[in-house]
């Protein structure tokens, strides 16, 4: 409150009307060891000129994957977009959209919000998708929690353990709130002993953390025989060379929609996605956009249910998810418009043709795949004889960004290097890859 320009006088009435003696008191709740208990260490105010070039000289000193080729995978891709993407995404009629309040005045982004949920539903295989949620790992957790809603008596998720971690714990996080547990099952195998009668839904993930293409009809008529909902979360752009879960018999398909037409952007902003069958529309957590007709005939487009707590009472809401990422998910419909399903099909191709042969090529060197011959796409894990970290250092310091070091998860994944491949990696890039990797063991 100390920057907000507020005069002396209107501080003290506002405190006089709280009952505080002073503006510190208003923190009394917080606990004296979350404080900051040091005064702030900052240099003196700098000009809007000296300010700006002083943000340009930190800036100078950080890297992104248009620096340097990433193999970073786990979710978030450097993927090639297009720049008409940005440049449609920045008129002024999207910028400043961030969720249709107003809804029915905002025609022409709940027209985009219902092609990106067509493109959904149609990439997924399912009935019908929503507007959009806040990323891939809080779509999986609201699927989680949807399973619960439709039966009630049960209280666990099975999890395989090739399910993102990050999924995981929001899954877990959510049940625990609900009275539920999360069972991680090592493997399909294991499902036999983990899917019974107290059992709401099995989350697998297609393809899984080691880039390994799951028997995912096997677990989905894994899950059906013993009476719970099959949960497939999805790499996007996978989907335009495997089958799409849906026409499968998953019961509900989310994913993390970065992939398509988003920037990694440290990480975020991004969106989720989260598709189901016919008779799980009506249990569908965030917002539906539907296509209608005025009274002269017109078509329009309304929100056709939104069964969230801001319109409903709070008990009887399917999820606290209350918006959607319509930025993001205009990106990602410009995006799927402009490349196709053929041009989907093409930049999944290139990814696992040079992800194969980058694979082919650490083979050479010693470095093997974890998942043995396995199927996989674009994205795998190899067991790298050293510590990791090192490797990646190194790699850092050639100008590459290595892959990402999955044992800072799980034990059973120590020594397990996980390499993804996108359209942007050139047989160059991977090949200096092979090489410092190959300098790195011999020194």
């Amino acid at each position: 409150m100390r920057y907000i320009p507020h005069t002396p006088d209107e501080v003290s009435a506002m405190l006089d009307t709280l009952g505080v003696g002073s503006l510190d008191a208003l923190f009394d709740d917080i606990p004296v060891q979350a404080r900051l208990s040091r005064p702030l260490n900052l240099p003196p105010a700098l000009a809007e000129m000296e300010l700006s070039q002083h943000l340009a000289d930190l800036a100078d000193h950080t890297v992104n994957a248009n620096v340097m080729p990433s193999f970073l995978g786990g979710g978030y891709y450097d993927r090639f977009i297009p720049a008409v993407v940005g440049a449609l995404a920045s008129r002024g009629e999207f910028i400043t959209s961030y969720t249709p309040y107003q809804a029915e005045l905002s025609q022409g982004t709940l027209a985009a919000i219902f092609e990106f949920q067509s493109m959904i539903q149609s990439l997924t295989g399912t009935h019908a998708a929503q507007a959009s949620m806040y990323d891939g790992a809080s779509a999986v957790g609201e699927a989680a929690l949807l399973a619960l809603a439709q039966s009630p008596r049960r209280k666990r998720v099975v999890a395989l353990r090739g399910v993102h971690p990050d999924s995981r714990q929001v899954v877990a996080t959510y049940l625990k709130a609900r009275g539920a547990e999360l069972v991680v099952a090592d493997s399909l195998e294991s499902l036999d002993t983990v899917l019974t009668e107290e059992v709401a839904a099995l989350v697998i993930q297609y393809p899984d953390m080691l880039g390994t293409i799951t028997h995912v009809q096997r677990a989905i008529d894994a899950a059906h025989q013993c009476g719970a909902l099959a949960i497939v979360a999805v790499d996007p752009v996978a989907l335009a060379l495997l089958k799409p879960p849906g026409e499968m018999g998953a019961d509900i398909v989310v994913g993390e929609g970065q992939p398509l037409g988003n920037h990694l952007g440290y990480g975020g902003p991004t969106l989720g996605f989260f598709a189901v069958q016919e008779h799980l529309v009506r249990k569908m957590p965030g917002r539906l956009v539907g296509m209608a007709k005025d009274a002269q005939g017109r078509r329009g487009f309304v929100l056709t249910l939104q069964a969230r707590e801001q319109h409903i009472r709070r008990e009887k809401a399917t999820s606290n998810i209350c918006s959607n990422h319509s930025l993001n998910a205009l990106m990602a419909t410009i995006y799927m418009a402009l490349v196709g399903p053929q041009g989907l099909s093409e930049v999944a191709t290139l990814s696992s043709q040079m992800a194969h042969y980058l694979a082919d090529q650490l083979g050479a060197i010693g470095i093997l795949r974890a998942s043995g011959d396995q199927p996989f796409l674009y994205e795998f894990a190899v067991r790298v004889p050293g510590d990791i970290n090192a490797l990646n250092h190194h790699l850092f310091e050639k100008g590459l960004l290595g892959g990402m070091n999955l044992g800072i998860w799980e034990p059973a994944w120590q020594n397990l290097w996980q390499l993804a491949v996108t359209e942007r990696r050139t047989k160059a890039d991977c090949d200096r890859l092979v090489e410092e990797v190959s300098a790195w063991m011999s020194r």
